[in-house]
């Protein structure tokens, strides 16, 4: 079994034993299982699978942060992270639409490639917290 915790600014998100943990990594997704060599890695805007050792899984929607694998143990530190059966769903579509619309302002203005790129995070972040919503 992999000890696994998901830890984000506001505490721990999730603690316990898993088979598999999937990750969305900044150069793709990966999953790690028993035995997995130890390692470090970035992560990206996506979801987290927790393989649970009675065969459920648990979907985390993650915005980014670090993961560490060492001896069966995997540790994530996340920028952000929440359940997927608990997102809000009407703040996620909130938060699509006002993304939606600050990209398109700020690709009318000319903006810096800087802010275009802000906009566009935060509707990455929107959609994927719907889509995680969607399959819990």
């Amino acid at each position: 079994m992999i000890r696994t915790n998901i830890i984000s600014p506001y505490g721990p998100v999730y603690e316990g034993l898993a088979t598999g943990v999937s990750l969305p990594g900044t150069e793709g997704a990966f999953e790690v299982k028993f035995n997995h060599a130890s390692l470090m890695s970035m992560l990206d805007i996506g979801k987290i699978i927790v393989r649970e050792k009675d065969g459920r899984e648990q979907l985390f929607a993650v915005n980014g942060g670090f993961v560490e694998v060492h001896n069966n143990r995997v540790t994530v530190l996340a920028e952000s992270a929440e359940k997927a059966n608990e997102i809000d769903i009407e703040r996620a579509r909130l938060a699509r639409e006002t993304a939606e619309k600050e990209l398109r302002q700020q690709k009318e203005d000319k903006a810096g490639q800087e802010k275009v790129l802000h906009a566009e995070l935060a509707l990455k972040r929107a959609i994927n917290r719907i889509k995680l919503h969607e399959l819990s």
